[in-house]
């Protein structure tokens, strides 16, 4: 069976220690505004200069395993670096090279698709009954202007003037020297020409000098915790790097049968429109959408009619499907660690900011900004925002959707766990912790009694929707036995020991809450598990363990009765349980379940504690009450207390004394 992880809520009871051992995790401390502001405004004033580093940084991740991959083979080092940075540009110029070439060709064969473009505007003019939609715009233009004309020519006419003299048109005629024509073409080109180089030089340097960078980088965090940060670099630029190469991969893949299928389709200049399908890949979401439209107004002039369109239109609907669905699960699938919408907003930000490159750049610059929140505390406000991974534990979702009277959310969650898990493992990991919340809320006082029912209620249908899987797990059951894992002492899972819980079948076990209505509802819990355990189960409340009512139980057939609490300080409260109900029934099995979330606890500490209550088992977790509850062992005998033993041996002499007189 699947382990589960030791959450990290507590169990809540009333003593002090308690409610110090469950503490929660400390609240995210987020930048005040004055550095975030200092920070954006940093980042876009002084764009000319951070842009071309990220980019660099950026290449950097991605050709390194090159380098390393060169390196292994035996060629030197400088060697490597320089064929590895030389070969990312030459693929790079070659690609813009083809874009540029491809792009001129298709400015010259605009006007050749015009006619078709014509024609189908005329063709939407004349759908629709009685005129198109543009028809209809287009009166409503020519009303308003005649209406305009009217109110003009009602205007008093205007006293005669001489008519203005027409300008005389000037022409200016510039001569340029051929110094001054060369300067105006190269200059634009001198900026991106001079940041390319700029960016070949910086990402040679960082890739010979990788290793002092690490070293640098390492010596200004400090080496108190020379783990975490080792571990951060190397998980950026696995992230990094991984997420850069497989996207490239998926971008080759995804272009070559786009250009294929434009190409037999008879779409004019195909390899442009798989090159910049390539390209605009790398732009998340709003790329594909670009580079499919592009193509389409393409088909559109192309063809007199609507079919082309279509076709086009399907191949790369397909195409996406098929590299969405498919393809980049099985290369990468979501190894960025980031969420959709942290996708979404990082562009938008990063586009604010850089502009397109911004675009381009903001998934992996993103995912840098989450790998240092996942390692550095004092960013991990980074990896809240941003990260894809589950921000509350599990029990304390699961208490947040109980809260909220949401138990069908609640039922979808379990069933998500459910897949790996068994039912006891949940109960005991994640649901009885989540009422441990409830507990400490109620022993604080801010959960009121309504708000307890209706948390209480809210559990009770949750066990209801899991019956049906609490049944497959129970014709389970009897093809093989459930094996669950133990954590130790400590809560930790890495020295976990297996226990085979065991068949239940002929046995009749009454689950019963102790002193309210959330340990009714881990009563109900464990009876389902002891149901699919094969035991029959009866319920009782904890209104029903009161003194007048305890009487009226019927346990002529019941074997063991188990009650639980989630306050720790109700040991007397259950003491007194254990007498009642073995007065009650002399054979009768009664244990006592204090609900922990570290629930292997000290075996002796519970043997000694179960003595002193006189009850026949203490537990403290799921497994625990399971185990106790159907186990064959014979009923401990109660115990007179001090008072009655001491009634019964001064009564003695006496009962001697008359028998000897008689």
């Amino acid at each position: 069976m699947a382990n589960s992880r030791s959450d990290k809520a507590s169990p809540a009871d009333g003593s002090e220690d308690m409610l110090s051992a469950v503490a929660p995790r400390p609240r995210t401390a987020l930048p005040n505004v004055a550095t975030t502001v200092t920070t954006v405004a940093a980042l876009y004033f002084g764009r000319e200069v951070f842009l071309p580093i990220a980019i660099a940084l950026l290449l950097t991740f991605a050709l390194a395993p090159l380098v390393s991959a060169l390196k292994k083979v035996g060629i030197p080092r400088i060697a490597a670096v320089i064929a590895s940075v030389l070969g990312a540009f030459a693929a790079l110029g070659l690609f813009s090279f083809i874009v540029a070439t491809q792009v001129s060709e298709l400015a010259q064969n605009i006007p050749v698709y015009q006619t078709n473009i014509l024609t189908k505007i005329r063709s939407l003019k004349e759908t629709g009954v009685g005129g198109g939609i543009i028809a209809r715009l287009s009166q409503v233009v020519e009303r308003v202007g005649q209406e305009i004309d009217r109110q003009d020519a009602s205007l008093p006419a205007a006293t005669p003037e001489k008519p203005p003299r027409e300008p005389v048109p000037v022409e200016i005629v510039s001569r340029e020297r051929p110094l001054e024509v060369l300067q105006n073409i190269v200059g634009p080109l001198l900026s991106p020409l001079g940041s390319a180089g700029l960016i070949i030089v910086v990402v040679i340097f960082m890739l010979l000098e990788r290793e002092d960078l690490r070293d640098r980088f390492i010596r200004l965090v400090g080496y108190g915790d020379l783990h975490r940060t080792t571990e951060a670099l190397q998980d950026a630029a696995k992230r990094v790097g991984r997420y850069l190469l497989m996207q490239l991969v998926v971008n080759i893949v995804y272009a070559i049968p786009i250009s294929i299928g434009l190409w037999i389709l008879g779409i004019p200049n195909a390899l442009l429109w798989g090159l910049l399908a390539l390209a605009l890949r790398f732009v998340p979401y709003i790329g594909p959408i670009i580079g499919m439209l592009l193509p389409l107004f393409l088909a559109l002039a192309v063809a007199p009619g609507w079919s082309l369109v279509l076709w086009t239109a399907a191949l790369f609907v397909v195409m996406e499907l098929i590299t969405g669905n498919v393809i980049e699960p099985w290369l990468y699938g979501s190894r960025t660690g980031l969420s959709p919408l942290a996708i979404i907003v990082a562009a938008i930000f990063w586009t604010w900011l850089w502009g397109p490159l911004g675009l381009i750049l903001s998934t992996p610059l993103t995912v840098c900004l989450v790998v240092l929140g996942r390692h550095v505390p004092q960013f991990e406000f980074l990896d809240v925002l941003f990260g894809n991974e589950p921000v509350l534990e599990p029990h304390a979702r699961l208490y947040q959707r109980l809260l909220a009277g949401d138990p069908e959310e609640a039922t979808d969650h379990a069933e998500e766990m459910l897949e790996e898990k068994y039912l006891v493992e949940f109960y005991d990991k994640v649901a009885i912790p989540a009422l441990l919340l409830g507990e400490r809320d109620r022993v604080r006082g801010v959960m009121g009694d309504l708000q307890r029912r209706h948390v209480a209620a809210s559990v009770l249908t949750l066990v209801a929707n899991l019956d049906d899987s609490a049944q497959e797990e129970a014709s389970e059951e009897e093809e093989e036995p459930h094996v669950v894992a133990e954590a130790g002492v400590d809560g930790d899972v890495s020295g976990e020991d297996e226990t085979e819980l065991p068949d239940g079948t002929g046995m009749s076990v009454l689950c019963a809450g102790g002193r309210g209505e959330l340990d009714d509802a881990t009563a109900a819990m464990l009876a389902q598990v002891l149901e699919v355990q094969g035991a029959t189960v009866s319920k009782a409340g904890f209104a029903d363990m009161e003194p007048a009512n305890i009487r009226h139980l019927e346990l002529e057939t019941v074997d063991t009765v188990v009650v639980g609490f989630l306050n720790r300080d109700s040991v007397k409260h259950a003491r007194f349980l254990v007498r009642r109900l073995k007065r009650a029934k002399a054979a009768l099995r009664v244990g006592i379940v204090f609900w922990s979330e570290t629930a292997a606890e000290d075996k002796e500490t519970a043997a000694k504690l179960a003595q002193d209550m006189n009850a026949d088992f203490v537990a403290h977790g799921m497994v625990d009450a399971v185990v106790g509850a159907l186990s064959n062992e014979p009923p401990v005998a109660l115990k007179l207390i001090a008072k009655r033993r001491m009634r019964r041996q001064r009564a003695a002499p006496k009962k001697v004394a008359a028998a000897a007189a008689s």
